[in-house]
């Protein structure tokens, strides 16, 4: 139930180069409804010249086997789309094909916390302490608003030795994801709450568990009645397994003269859970990306404290100036303002964002990991090419 009724095989050991990735990926580690009418036909060049650069990212020997951007604008739709979501084969990515969102779904903890904040259950300055008195009386003082906005001091536990060491030995590992947060319950705040910007994963296990606390529901049910239904999202799940729903863009490491590898299920979604593991496709993440920037999914109230903004950018950073505020970024580019999130796991890298009305979106996927660390030149041509997307969003 809504809690807004007034409101319409077998395992298998990695080997080194699928070892490397995966310490890599650690280390870094008004919307209307879901089924929108078919892809608008192409706006002549304009639309030729966003598909010669999805086509010119896939070509590079580093870049990844597939590409596919959304524009959104209400109900009308453009697909872009480059490479094949599956080497091999001639598929192209479609709109309903599957794929992991990584970070990007810290944006979906982001809006279940603020719906909660809508509705009385919890607010911006409730306390680990008041809420999760079991976590370490030392993270006492952090509150919900440093959590979604990364100024919280968690130490991050992707990058515990722990952690590391159970998935490297497998990568299938099926997590307790409530209890992730026990990998660093020794370490104390890496800085003082609200001083500064850093971004950890271990944030938003914190804000699902916060929701968690003042519900009584769990976050994957809170998911689909405060996000999913709202928007008529169908085809959006948070997982624990490492199987990804038919049909799916597969994932890859590219590793040039060698042919890519497919690394799509390497990793159980049950390690990441609220930071990273939800599932989607382009068709539902555009959606998402214009109802979570702007429109009804959030109060004006509630939207004008997200919006606080602090300097920081998002993993990867995405196009533009970035700014951090509440499980949300501001991309300032040449063209104008967008709010939305990025993200990139093994195999994947997502930038989701919309404009400050709602009405309009963009999601632009490819089939690579891409980030500073691993790829700082193609991170620079993919954060170009996001650029152009949002000059052709925000352009009508």
């Amino acid at each position: 139930m809504s809690l807004h009724p007034r409101r319409s095989p077998k395992t298998r050991r990695p080997g080194r180069a699928v070892a490397a990735l995966l310490t890599a990926a650690l280390a870094l580690a008004s919307a209307g409804p879901a089924a929108a009418p078919a892809a608008a036909a192409p706006r002549d060049d304009d639309d030729l010249a966003l598909r010669a650069e999805l086509q010119e990212l896939v070509d590079r020997p580093d870049g990844p086997p597939g590409a596919i951007a959304v524009l959104r604008d209400g109900e009308r739709v453009r697909v872009f789309r480059a490479g094949t979501a599956e080497v091999g084969t001639r598929r192209p990515p479609r709109l309903d094909d599957h794929m992991r969102l990584a970070s990007a779904a810290k944006a979906f903890s982001g809006a279940v916390a603020l719906r909660l904040v809508d509705c009385g259950l919890l607010g911006l300055d409730d306390t680990i302490a008041r809420r999760l008195p079991a976590l370490p009386a030392a993270w006492g003082a952090v509150t919900l608003r440093q959590l979604l906005q990364h100024t919280s001091g968690l130490p991050d536990y992707s990058d515990a030795p722990g952690f590391v060491e159970v998935i490297l030995a497998d990568p299938h590992h099926v997590f307790d994801s409530r209890h992730l947060l026990d990998y660093v319950a020794d370490q104390d705040l890496e800085f003082t709450p609200g001083s500064r910007y850093q971004y950890s994963n271990s944030d938003n296990i914190a804000v699902a568990l916060m929701a968690e606390a003042a519900t009584g529901q769990r976050y994957e049910d809170l998911l689909a009645s405060e996000v999913y239904q709202p928007l008529g999202l169908t085809q959006t799940s948070l997982p624990s397994g490492y199987r990804l729903p038919e049909p799916y863009l597969h994932g890859y490491a590219p590793q040039p003269p060698a042919a890519p590898e497919d690394v799509s299920t390497l990793f159980g979604a049950s390690g990441a859970w609220a930071s990273g593991g939800i599932v989607s496709t382009p068709r539902d993440f555009s959606v998402f990306a214009a109802g979570y920037a702007g429109g009804p999914l959030i109060s004006d109230a509630t939207r004008r404290q997200q919006r606080a903004f602090v300097e920081g950018a998002s993993e990867p950073a995405g196009p533009g100036a970035n700014r951090a505020g509440l499980a949300i970024f501001e991309y300032t580019t040449r063209c104008g303002v967008v709010y939305g999130h990025t993200g990139n796991t093994a195999g994947y890298t997502q930038l989701g964002a919309g404009t400050p009305d709602g009405r309009r979106s963009l999601t632009v996927s490819v089939t690579t990991q891409v980030n500073q660390r691993g790829n700082p030149d193609l991170l620079a041509h993919l954060r170009a090419v996001q650029e152009d997307f949002v000059c052709a969003l925000l352009a009508g």
